[in-house]
């Protein structure tokens, strides 16, 4: 596929109206896809669809802002009809929305935090992707790709994050099990878990981030085109290919051996 030409293949991208997931969603609308940016509030999709520009001229025809709350089942259900609607098919699934909690003891976790981690991180992928299957394997020509954005901590959980830790850790399976399922019927499914990209929501990681050993510190973060080109990377490639797991990371993040 040729990266500077237009093509017809479809992608979805959950979560698209900010960070990982906008930066994402308008890199494969310059790549030439045709782009479903979805996500809880219509106005940032839409601004986000504006600044990614218009490299073909035909933004309206390649690009479509859709107000959904993926952990919703209905919601989903209207999601997927729409862009079945619109552009017939699907190409590629990110399952990119997700939500962090903020450090608590796991004994003093309110219950409707935990729900509210499950619902975003996890309930959420898993109607998305199911919608995703029925689509993939009924249109012509048959399958697709689904990335799962997972994270560092589905291997190594920071302190305090039961909630968070849990639920990524539960994307793994995810991966792994419509992977099996996914192959006799030409989908690809793989997970790209990602540490301390420069986003807001990883500021007070500048600032100092608490450590297994009660410390804080600062720590490193890598620009978002890192994550961009990985992500690429892994949409671009033939559906014969697959990459189960990929990790990028801020090379000086404490994550390899003790920290």
């Amino acid at each position: 596929m040729n990266s500077s030409t237009p093509h017809d293949k479809v992608a979805l991208v959950t979560g698209a109206g900010s960070g990982i997931g906008r930066a994402c969603a308008q890199a494969l609308l310059r790549d030439g896809w045709r782009v479903v940016f979805a996500g809880r509030r219509l106005q940032p999709l839409e601004e986000a669809i504006v600044a990614a520009g218009d490299p073909w001229g035909d933004i309206g025809q390649r690009a479509l802002a859709l107000s959904a709350d993926v952990s919703d089942a209905a919601a989903v259900q209207r999601l997927f009809d729409t862009l079945q609607q619109r552009f017939g098919r699907l190409d590629l699934l990110f399952n990119n929305a997700g939500t962090f909690t903020a450090p608590t003891p796991l004994e003093e976790l309110p219950l409707e935090r935990w729900q509210s981690a499950v619902d975003v991180n996890l309930h959420a992928p898993f109607l998305c992707t199911q919608q995703a299957f029925r689509l993939m394997k009924q249109q012509s020509p048959r399958g697709g790709r689904i990335i799962n954005n997972g994270s560092i901590s589905a291997h190594v959980p920071r302190p305090l994050s039961a909630a968070y830790t849990i639920t990524k850790h539960a994307i793994s399976g995810l991966t792994r099990a419509a992977a099996l399922e996914g192959r006799a019927f030409d989908i690809a499914v793989g997970q790209i878990d990602i540490g301390n990209v420069a986003t807001d929501m990883t500021e007070l990681m500048a600032q100092g981030a608490l450590q297994a050993d009660g410390s804080v510190r600062s720590e490193p973060r890598m620009r978002m085109d890192a994550v961009v080109s990985t992500f690429l990377a892994m949409a671009r490639l033939p559906l014969e290919a697959n990459v189960l797991t990929m990790t990028v990371m801020a090379t000086g993040m404490p994550y390899v051996g003790r920290g």
